[in-house]
């Protein structure tokens, strides 16, 4: 659990890094909404590369990338197995009872497992190279255009990068409870699923108790320093875009246009590879 890195930031000076937050913000969801868009393994190999690219102009290490996985790697288990043995396109190559292992079954669970892992790795780009100041200081310049809506766009963007700094410090948190619960009895590797879970209890209980407090001193420190919300406020760095952003978003564009001809040009000749 100390290996996860998923809401670390990891200070390095980068071409990445140095591109303004609501661009690689923008970047990031455009990315993820061209992932749910493909339908074909080249599609997908476009956007591996892009995230593949994108991680080496960052300076991001390729075990950093692949240790964020770690929180899914259950629910890319789970997802791989059910489109394995419960997808019925294609050839029938092996089965048992319910249970059927078809060539349409495996390009399924291949692709939706290269969907799935390219979304937290693409996702994981943004807290890597974008430090939680900046990232708020984005959030709320895109919300912007909601104030006028009476919407708190400061508060929201506050809460957001709150909760994604304190990922990482839940994470140790659980681990040190974890090893405390074990060294007094606690057994969460075996014996039957009730007292297993019973051992999660006291797992869980703790760390609610730990969070409510981090969150309680966060905020007494925060009016401590007469934090009243965004209004009035000023910032030390003050964002703008670059000729780097511009470029960047023309990356994206490009990345988005080759899809397209992907969806059009490709499915038409070739079957669909999702199944």
């Amino acid at each position: 659990m100390r290996e996860m890195t998923l809401g670390q930031y990891y200070a390095v000076n980068s071409p990445v890094h140095a591109l303004d937050p609501r661009t690689k913000i923008l970047s990031v969801i455009s990315m993820m909404a061209l992932i749910f868009l493909c339908r074909t393994f080249c599609g997908l190999a476009a956007c591996a590369c892009f995230v593949l690219a994108v991680s080496f102009a960052g300076h991001i290490p390729l075990s950093k990338m692949m240790s964020s996985l770690k929180a899914i790697y259950f629910l890319l288990l789970f997802t791989f197995l059910l489109n394995v043995f419960f997808n019925q396109s294609g050839a029938v190559l092996w089965q048992w009872g319910i249970l059927n292992l078809t060539s349409g079954g495996i390009k399924r669970a291949l692709f939706m497992a290269l969907r799935l892992v390219l979304l937290v790795t693409g996702a994981g780009l943004l807290s890597f190279t974008t430090s939680p100041i900046e990232l708020t200081d984005g959030l709320e310049s895109l919300m912007t255009p909601l104030k006028k809506l009476r919407f708190p766009a400061h508060e929201i963007a506050m809460m957001m990068s709150i909760a994604l700094r304190f990922i990482p410090i839940l994470t140790e948190e659980t681990d040190k409870i974890r090893k405390a619960q074990t060294a007094r009895g606690a057994n969460f590797d075996s014996g039957s699923l009730y007292k297993r879970a019973g051992a999660v209890v006291s797992l869980l209980v703790p760390l609610l108790v730990s969070a409510f407090r981090r969150a309680e001193e966060l905020a007494m420190a925060m009016e401590a320093r007469c934090y009243h919300g965004g209004e009035g406020r000023t910032r030390l760095k003050v964002l703008r875009f670059h000729a780097s952003d511009a470029v960047a978003a023309a990356v994206v564009l490009a990345l988005a246009a080759f899809i397209a001809a992907d969806q059009t040009v490709i499915v038409s000749l070739l079957p669909d590879w999702t199944g």
